[in-house]
């Protein structure tokens, strides 16, 4: 498939620098691009590659029209605009629908006449799949569960009982949503389990990556809001909410019962502790440990960057005398703020 940069530049509303007829077929890095590709530059990082790039095109913000080389595509938001060229020119591929005979669908299942179930999947009793949806193979979908339209299990993924999904997500390979939440009640010195007695329930145009799991409800439902994309292996625990266009990056852990704003950006590896409230419009930095409700949108971080190892050792030793010495150094202001109003007190 091949488009005109006049088509683009229409199509995605985009001021256009050069021969409208210039036609690309294929995206491709600035450093690496040849002849038929159309490039992007968002990051300033790779203006260095912008001068000798070979593409045919180069997706750019205005401030960069000047050093580009090739025709060009002006927009405030070069990334975006890129993914939908990329969407554009790659296309998902058509497929046939129906039932393999290799899959297993319970008698009590409805699989709409256009969607597609593959080798290997189980498809349980009740459960609905929308018209254009794809449950990839070895997938399984649990008693009673609700698949919308065109949605995409893509390999191996587990929806359990009672799960319910909007329309147009996509959840690639691994993810398990609908296990048991982590709900034990101690009896001495043994632990014995609660039920889980809620579902999970996923808005539309929610895309889950790869080995994340989220946990049922204990009583109440886990919710995922519409337009929320999920990293690969995030933990998100039972009664967990986030709000609408969130995004959470991989290895994240998000504790039960912690409610998530909307178009909150989680950065990797961060950990959530339970029960706690976040506002919308919140940016938590990598590797952030919340451990208190953040009642205030805001940018926030609580991770220590890397330092060298015998420094950092020393440091890491000191930490524990962090509270004292912020009580000595307090006494010592206060006697000196005493000293100082006594001498001021003899010079009058």
């Amino acid at each position: 498939m091949s488009v005109s940069l006049g088509d683009l530049a229409e199509r995605f509303g985009c001021e256009l620098r050069g021969d409208p007829e210039t036609r690309v077929s294929r995206v491709a890095t600035l450093g690496n691009a040849g002849n038929g590709s159309i490039a992007f530059l968002a990051n300033p990082t790779y203006r260095k590659f912008l001068a000798s790039t070979r593409a045919s095109a180069v997706i750019l913000a205005s401030d960069d029209a000047d050093h580009c080389p090739t025709p060009a595509l002006l927009t405030d938001n070069p990334y975006l605009i890129y993914a939908r060229v990329a969407t554009l020119l790659n296309p998902p591929a058509a497929f046939e629908p129906g039932i393999s005979e290799h899959a297993v669908v319970e008698a009590g299942a409805e699989i709409a006449a256009d969607a597609r179930v593959e080798h290997g999947a189980v498809v349980g009793d009740g459960a609905i799949v929308g018209g254009g949806s794809i449950i990839g193979p070895r997938c399984v979908v649990g008693e009673g569960v609700r698949i919308g339209r065109d949605c995409h299990l893509v390999a191996s993924v587990t929806l359990c009982h009672h799960v319910q999904m909007g329309n147009r997500c996509i959840v690639h390979p691994g993810v398990v949503i609908g296990a048991d939440g982590f709900g034990i009640a101690q009896d001495g010195e043994a632990w014995e389990k609660v039920p889980q007695l809620g579902t999970v329930c996923i808005g539309d145009d929610v895309e889950i990556g790869a080995n994340t799991t989220i946990d049922r409800g204990a009583i109440e439902d886990t919710v995922i809001g519409a337009g929320v994309k999920l990293d690969n292996q995030i933990q998100i625990g039972h009664n967990v909410r986030i709000g609408e266009h969130t995004v959470v990056a991989g290895c994240a852990g998000i504790s039960g019962s912690t409610s998530i704003g909307k178009r909150c950006m989680i950065a990797g590896a961060s950990g959530i502790s339970g029960h706690l409230e976040i506002t919308d419009d919140v940016i938590l930095l990598a590797a952030s440990v919340v451990l208190t409700s953040i009642p205030k949108p805001g940018v926030y971080a609580s991770a220590l960057t890397h330092d060298d190892a015998r420094r950092w050792r020393k440091n890491s030793a000191r930490f524990k005398y962090l509270d004292e010495m912020a009580r000595r150094t307090k006494r010592i202001e206060r006697d000196l703020g005493e000293v100082k109003k006594k001498l001021e007190q003899e010079d009058d």
